[in-house]
């Protein structure tokens, strides 16, 4: 039988062991650094962002085993926004205030990102954005990993006049801002390079479009005018896949029509019999296939990660590799996780991307990348065709579009994402 005192006893003993492991395991939180991982995976773009979270999860699994940074372990986060855009604002700031992530890797889409955009300014805290995008934005708060659009679009467009001889142009995107911004851009380099507007069809399909019968003949019959046609692809997404086999099934061939794309690589073209788009192209500033040293590196220990010598590494995913890297050199200079001096620490840093080049950190919050036009072989891969000499810096503000010619972002000097040089007035976010 119990006594009173003993129970007493037993009780104190009980809750003085729970208090113990409480701070025993509130040691151990304060002893890592989180890392937050905020992609799709599920919805629409789960077949290009998943990719993206296995990649961060690997950069720190390989961060951790050279003993973290800092000397804490890291620790990721990862949440799911679904392809949901008010979803992935829920989650940044579930990360930014619950979590307290130190950063987030994370988006796909523009449209994804302009969700959370307002939530990282809020909370003062730092988001990596791997993807190519449409520009006309700075933020102190984000570093553009991905392709601005004189990194990405311009050079595929000029690619195709010069060394295609394309004189009539179908713009096709899915209906939201990337794409919308973008096509806004080539249509006023077009136009200022004599194109004119009867020449340039633009088209826009909803998220997870299927039905691509209408829309491809469509483009078949603007491209039978005897004037040589090409496709811009801005589709995003699992739209990609029924989209390419509608250009299978009407024949239409890379001869006749090239479609050049900008959000389809390595792992889209993972899910299709590529025989059929053999010699249609793609414009990224990676491909899997390019031949280096740290690129085979990097691939194999991809592929031991893994556990899967068929998976394939595309080009959001070195953004990614940049990023993380990048994140940990700007946070060991620092000697701090705190985004504020994180951030500081950031423009001028640079690091190797896997191409044999170098990727440093501008003061507009860009990177410099080299440029690469690839043509899809059978196998699903990309062979190049086309690349620049050298590392293109990131412009956040087109030049092409006379609203933003005197436009620039400059977080080091004048600390703002959109300063006029002429009236000398920010516009935007700044800080000082």
């Amino acid at each position: 039988m119990t006594t009173g005192k003993s129970l007493t006893r037993l009780l104190s003993v009980t809750l003085a062991v729970l208090a113990s492991t409480l701070v025993f395991a509130a040691a151990q939180a304060a002893d890592t650094i989180k890392v937050g991982v905020m992609h799709s995976l599920s919805g629409t773009m789960a077949i290009s962002e998943t990719t993206l979270k296995d990649t961060i999860l690997m950069m720190i699994d390989e961060q951790n085993k050279k003993g973290g940074v800092l000397g804490k372990k890291l620790e990721a986060v990862v949440v799911d926004p679904a392809s949901n855009w008010p979803l992935f604002a829920e989650k940044a700031a579930e990360l930014l205030e619950k979590d307290k992530v130190a950063v987030v890797f994370g988006c796909w889409t523009s449209v994804s990102r302009k969700s959370v955009l307002p939530v990282f300014e809020k909370d003062d805290g730092l988001l990596f954005y791997p993807v190519q995008y449409e520009g006309e934005e700075s933020s102190k708060n984000v570093i553009y990993t991905g392709a601005a659009p004189n990194q990405q679009a311009i050079p595929a467009v000029e690619y195709l006049m010069k060394d295609v001889g394309v004189k009539r142009w179908v713009l096709e995107g899915t209906d939201y801002v990337y794409p919308r911004t973008t096509n806004k851009i080539l249509q006023a380099f077009l136009e200022q390079k004599g194109v004119k507007p009867e020449d340039i069809m633009v088209n826009y399909t909803p998220f997870g479009f299927s039905d691509w019968t209408s829309e491809v003949a469509k483009i078949k019959a603007f491209g039978s005018a005897g004037k040589k046609t090409a496709v811009v692809s801005t589709i995003n997404g699992d739209a990609n896949v029924p989209f390419y086999k509608e250009l299978g099934n009407q024949k239409i061939s890379a001869e006749d029509i090239p479609v050049v794309a900008f959000s389809v690589g390595e792992e889209e073209l993972s899910g299709l019999d590529a025989k059929p788009l053999a010699g249609h192209l793609a414009a990224w500033n990676y491909f899997m296939s390019i031949d280096t040293p740290a690129n085979k590196e990097w691939i194999a220990k991809w592929h031991a990660f893994t556990k899967n010598p068929k998976r394939t590494f595309n080009d959001p995913m070195e953004a990614h590799v940049i990023g993380f890297q990048l994140w940990v050199k700007a946070v060991t200079k620092a000697g701090s996780t705190d985004p504020e001096k994180v951030i500081a620490a950031l423009p001028g840093l640079e690091v190797p991307n896997l191409t044999g080049g170098t990727a440093k950190v501008l003061p507009n919050h860009h990177i410099t990348k080299p440029v690469y036009i690839g043509e899809i072989r059978d196998d699903g891969q990309f062979d190049v065709v086309w690349k620049t000499k050298e590392e293109i810096p990131g412009e956040a503000w087109s030049r092409y579009l006379p609203a933003d010619k005197d436009i620039i972002a400059d977080w080091v000097q004048v600390k703002c994402g959109n300063y006029n040089t002429v009236t000398k007035v920010c516009s935007g976010q700044n800080y000082k």
